[in-house]
């Protein structure tokens, strides 16, 4: 076998197949790179973001591995996410599709959102008012948000986006996470589509946990096409490279 690898290796046609293989078992096992298509996390995560996400967080599902190469039913090596936690998910609608939002319920607990505050367990998750904060996005719009700073009893905290103080999602309904499931949000509240909308994501199955962001590695503000390689010094957030989550 290991002879065989090695006149493999030893031919150019060889060494691509064989990158092409550690590439595939490392972004099966170990980080997956991850980009921001919307604006749902903001300010966490900004459109432009790419982030690579830690495979083995969680342990493994079929959804771990590319096009479900592995058809295993149960979760192997499986941990729980911690409640703040952004994790990346498989949409449950449709798990062609990746989502990444902020986990915030764990099986058994219950959710409720009151005048826009977060309740855990019926206790109000701390909050803490930061002023306003202006934001033009890619498309030249520019919307006001005010910002506030949540924490967790586990010592996490993250900041919000409150778009409107009457919100839709402002005052939901009483949630409760089934086992085998997690109840995830965005931070940017009044936009994301999330756990909160029982007909559209939903509680998500502990099967569909893909990884959990970890690091930003580089990120563009959307000012230059892929090729336009002259113009990535503007184009580049070079504050955000190296940004933990």
């Amino acid at each position: 076998m290991f002879r065989y690898l090695r006149r493999l290796a030893s031919s150019n046609f060889g060494t691509l197949v064989l990158a092409l293989l550690a590439a595939l078992v490392i972004r099966s096992v170990a980080f997956e790179p991850f980009s921001i298509p919307s604006g749902s996390m903001k300010p966490s995560l900004q459109v432009g973001d790419y982030l690579f996400v830690s495979k083995y967080a969680y342990g493994f599902s079929r959804y771990s591995f590319p096009w479900q190469l592995v058809p295993i039913s149960e979760r192997v090596l499986e941990r729980e996410p911690e409640r703040g936690d952004i994790a990346v998910f498989k949409f449950p609608p449709n798990p062609k599709s990746d989502y990444i939002k902020r986990i915030i319920g764990l099986p058994g607990d219950t959710i409720q959102i009151r005048d826009g505050v977060l309740y855990l367990n019926d206790v109000a998750v701390p909050r803490t008012a930061l002023g306003e904060e202006r934001v033009t996005d890619r498309h030249g719009a520019t919307q006001t948000y005010q910002v506030f700073r949540e924490s967790l009893a586990n010592g996490r905290d993250w900041l919000v986006y409150d778009a409107t103080p009457i919100g839709a999602l402002d005052n939901t309904d009483l949630y409760r996470v089934p086992e085998g499931h997690y109840f995830a949000l965005g931070d940017n509240r009044d936009q994301s589509s999330d756990s909160r909308l029982l007909d559209r994501v939903g509680f998500i199955p502990a099967e569909n946990l893909v990884g959990r962001a970890e690091i930003v590695f580089i990120s563009f503000n959307g000012s230059a096409r892929f090729w336009e390689v002259w113009r990535w010094p503007q184009a580049i957030r070079f504050s955000r490279i190296g940004t933990l989550l």
